[in-house]
């Protein structure tokens, strides 16, 4: 039978909403109840713990927010995400604090959680924080900015105050994409005051809050946010295109089993300079795709090199290169 201690942690673990400590003690407890010679029940918690990890884990968020959180039980790992190696690092300090903040708390620290990402579009800044929830085994609340942000006077930092609510209740990985939308730099001509009004509101927020959260806002735009809110957040990473080197791993990673036996990667990094991340991922998986449908096992350069001059070709006239 499960000890006193054992109980106890069952319960805070499950309260606190940490699966893998739950999921730890309960295999104890059948290992415990084997050596008892108990193997029945021993088989049938950890039956009951396989068939919990094999089925989908429903994320715990109030109906009422629905249509402004998007919930998702991510599985991508730091493996999957393919950034400098100083970000990597950083990333990687982001983790090893959460995991061990109750050390940090016994000295009167506190862990990276509230973090902001900047970059242009497709670099990487939403993988990481599906990495990051991975990574933790937490679920990703993705804040729908659009629907947070309305034209009715005080609803917007109401809604703000919501989520905020949620995130102190619901641990998990919460991001704010596209933050610029409310983070625009409170003196800009064009800025009104219901949204300098927002803007203070998540400041507050923010600061007040003390949730076992990571909070993550990422922005296309740095030069539009307040600079107040710089301070606020414990980690700034700043996300870039991919060097040639980086695209040669991207490039290997996403072909996967249709990389043929020679590829000139070098040559081919070459022709993705100037598209992100998100945009070579693109045009490997159309690679892929037009091999799959031509009855082959593995993608040519040239077809690949092709995709990648399509992608140049129609993001360079949406950036008015083309």
């Amino acid at each position: 039978m499960a000890t006193a201690e054992q109980l106890k942690v069952l319960i805070r673990s499950h309260f606190d909403g940490d699966q893998d400590r739950f999921t730890t003690i309960a295999l104890q407890v059948a290992a415990h109840e084997a050596r008892q010679g108990h193997t029945d029940v021993a088989n049938d918690i950890r039956q009951l713990v396989d068939q919990a990890k094999s089925s989908a884990r429903i994320l715990p968020i109030h109906k009422e927010l629905d249509d402004l959180i998007l919930a998702s039980d991510p599985a991508l790992r730091l493996c999957d995400l393919v950034v400098p190696t100083g970000q990597r690092k950083r990333l990687e300090r982001v983790l090893r604090e959460y995991r061990q903040q109750e050390r940090l708390r016994a000295h009167g620290m506190t862990c990276r959680r509230k973090l902001l990402f900047t970059g242009p579009p497709g670099t990487g800044k939403t993988m990481s924080a599906t990495v990051l929830a991975g990574e933790l085994h937490l679920p990703l609340f993705t804040v729908l900015m659009d629907r947070i942000v309305t034209k009715f006077m005080g609803e917007t930092s109401a809604k703000l105050r919501q989520v905020f609510h949620v995130i102190g209740e619901v641990r998990g990985v919460y991001l704010f994409d596209e933050f610029d939308a409310i983070g625009a730099e409170r003196a800009l001509d064009n800025d009104v005051g219901e949204m300098r009004r927002v803007l203070n509101s998540f400041l507050q927020f923010i600061e007040r809050d003390r949730s076992d959260s990571l909070v993550i806002a990422a922005t296309n735009n740095l030069r539009l946010l307040d600079q107040a809110l710089f301070r606020r957040f414990d980690d700034v990473l700043h996300y870039g295109l991919p060097s040639d080197e980086e695209a040669k791993h991207l490039i290997t990673n996403r072909l996967g089993k249709f990389r043929p036996k020679t590829l000139p990667l070098a040559a081919i990094a070459k022709d993705a300079e100037t598209l992100s991340h998100a945009e070579i991922a693109q045009a490997c998986d159309d690679a892929i795709k037009e091999a799959i449908l031509a009855d082959k096992s593995s993608v040519s350069a040239a077809l690949l090199r092709g995709m990648l001059a399509d992608r140049r070709s129609a993001y360079g006239k949406v950036r008015g290169k083309g």
